[in-house]
């Protein structure tokens, strides 16, 4: 019989694609299942890192507590002489502090705050904005809803939230440190590396108010959130939590600090060179640049309007850097075309940069932190729009090392601290810290052990066995060295008894608190003008404060430093004439007080020294 050929019917590509998925999801292999014991070592390890990483920020917090308990007495002392041990800036800081606890609500005082007319003499100013005080608006209110007021008073308050900053910047340090080598190791290395030359990783012992003491905490927070956030083998969870750790550390840290967006910028500019260097595209990378953009946006809304944030490099290299990703190209990766495109890219970035800058400072008028570009320019010998050429560059092959974005990542950020502290001397208590982070990460790393002996071609012990040993034994000797050699110093400090003895300091504001006129103003180097704000609150006529421009000018008019050249004048100093006595001053001032440290004259007319 005739056999019939039929034409068999092709099934539907929806069909088609339902059996491709099912015929992959077949081939992919069942995950193994991680065996009990595999399980509770890594939860050892994490429990006992994080165990270790609190610890150690805590005994930090108590160090600095007992050290300053015995460098000041702070227990046995009045409220004035504690009140003196604030000195220069850090004294107006506590001052407005004491005045927010004053107000009769957080509203009147936050307006008393930013219409200030009882600090500088026949002068009106937003002091939230100029000294950046919402540290202090955050710790009064944090007094008050807490009700500390009942159980401590307000100094030890004060202080104990800035030592308790510090040991979170201690601890970010450590967790850093942690998980750039993998083993928690290099944290106690990093912090005990961090005490031991506290005197070039931070100012807290001199001067506790100070922004960067409120501030950096935050920066090693996003720095830490940043390390997590880079490395390639994270979960989706811990993705997102270090995203919003990250978001909202860097937000914090610009509010706290009025040089912030600087620091910053910094970061964004080793940002950019990862991406350039990084075998693969980094999308992370512009999600960070998300970050400054919202960061920079909020911060100008809730800072008053401040224009240094709209005029800051950092907005304009990121404007750029988003502006130059949309006019990229998607060539094949590691060919010869996409090599001049990188170059290219980087070129259109840095001229973009500062074009844009230019442009925000042609339309945005500003006066914030015009004399830091000032001190850049006297350091560099350039101008403004001039910059200076990275030299230095990064080559980590022939291992790991090179494939782990977060640590390519803080070399460059580390090379580029480094080579402004060179000319910047206040910048080392920013870049040390993170070379104790580093050091302790080169010690401790046994990927970067593998990849220093596949450089020296070793090959008479196994290469992953001498790693993971070094690894181990090299810190651990390192950690025992330091244990004997430097604990029973910081016991012995702990264990002198220092004396803060200012006695003159105290008659005068006694004096001032007891007999000076209600109208009095009073004018003098721009330290002593601290101290009179916070122990007696009467008006001054110069702060010491280097970010505006009329007070800069009062500070450099009143205080004369030495010139380059010495030359001779025909007039004697002033205050010398004026104590001596001789004329035409005595007809001008009559003195009114005097110890053996301060001299208080009264103005007994207008005085014109007109020729």
């Amino acid at each position: 019989p005739p056999v019939e050929l039929r034409q068999r019917k092709k099934p539907k590509s929806s069909e088609n694609k339902e059996s491709a998925k099912e015929e992959k999801i077949n081939d992919i292999p069942a995950p193994e299942r991680v065996p009990k014991h595999v399980l509770f070592q890594r939860f050892a390890k994490i429990f006992i890192g994080c165990l270790a990483a609190v610890t150690s920020g805590m005994m930090y917090a108590l160090y600095l507590s007992a050290y300053h308990e015995r460098k000041f007495w702070f227990s046995n002392r009045q409220e004035l002489e504690r009140e003196i041990t604030f000195q220069g800036d850090s004294a107006i800081y506590y001052s407005y502090y004491k005045d927010m606890l004053k107000a009769p609500s957080f509203e009147r005082g936050v307006y008393e705050l930013t219409h200030n007319n009882k600090t500088v003499s026949l002068k009106t100013i937003n002091a939230v904005q100029q000294m950046s005080l919402y540290p202090e608006l955050i710790a009064s209110v944090l007094y008050q809803a807490t009700g500390s007021n009942e159980i401590i008073e307000p100094v030890y308050f004060y202080i104990g939230i800035v030592f308790g900053l510090q040991g979170i910047y201690v601890t970010a340090l450590f967790v850093t440190s942690w998980l750039m080598s993998g083993t928690w190791l290099a944290g106690m290395l990093t912090v005990a590396w961090f005490i031991i030359n506290r005197v070039d990783t931070t100012r807290i012992e001199y001067s506790i108010p100070l922004r960067e003491n409120w501030a950096l905490p935050y920066f090693a927070c996003q720095i830490a959130a940043l390390t997590g956030y880079l490395k390639s083998n994270l979960n989706t969870y811990g993705e997102r939590f270090c995203y919003l750790l990250m978001s909202a550390s860097t937000y914090t840290f610009m509010m706290m600090w009025e040089y912030s967006h600087y620091l910053l910028f910094l970061q964004a500019i080793s940002l950019f060179l990862l991406d350039i260097f990084s075998l693969k595209q980094n999308d992370k990378v512009y999600e960070v640049y998300k970050i400054y953009i919202f960061s920079l946006f909020l911060g100008y809304l809730l800072q008053f309007e401040n224009p240094a944030l709209l005029v800051s490099p950092l907005l304009s290299l990121v404007a750029a850097l988003m502006l130059a990703k949309c006019l990229q190209l998607n060539v094949k990766k590691g060919s010869f075309v996409a090599k001049i495109i990188k170059v290219i890219n980087f070129y259109l970035v840095c001229t973009l940069t500062i074009t844009l800058n230019i442009m925000m400072k042609m339309f945005v008028p500003h006066k914030e932190n015009g004399h830091m570009l000032k001190f850049l320019e006297v350091k560099f010998g350039l101008n403004m729009t001039n910059g200076k050429s990275l030299k230095e560059t990064v080559t980590l092959e022939d291992g790991r090392i090179g494939e782990r974005p977060e640590i390519i990542y803080h070399v460059i950020h580390t090379i580029l601290l480094g080579s402004l502290a060179m000319v910047i001397e206040g910048l080392k208590y920013i870049w040390i810290p993170y070379v104790c982070m580093l050091a302790a990460f080169g010690v401790c790393s046994p990927e970067l052990w593998m990849t220093l002996f596949k450089w020296l071609r070793l090959r008479t012990v196994h290469p992953i066995l001498l790693a993971l040993i070094l690894s181990m034994a090299v810190p651990t000797i390192i950690g025992l060295s330091l244990w004997k050699e430097f604990f029973p110093r910081l016991m012995t400090e702990l264990m002198e008894l220092q004396e803060f003895y200012d006695p003159d300091t105290v008659e005068l504001m006694t004096w001032i608190k007891r007999q000076a006129p209600v109208a009095a103003v009073f004018a003098g180097s721009p330290q002593l003008m601290g101290a009179i704000k916070l122990c007696t609150g009467w008006m001054v006529t110069s702060l010491p404060l280097y970010n505006d421009d009329d007070l800069l000018k009062r500070n450099e008019n009143m205080v004369c430093e030495e010139g380059d050249k010495l030359t001779y004048s025909k007039y004697g100093r002033f205050c010398h004439e004026v104590k001596i006595n001789y004329s035409p001053y005595v007809n001008y001032f009559t003195r009114v007080y005097w110890n053996r440290s301060y001299f208080v004259y009264k103005i007994n007319t207008v005085i014109s020294f007109q020729s």
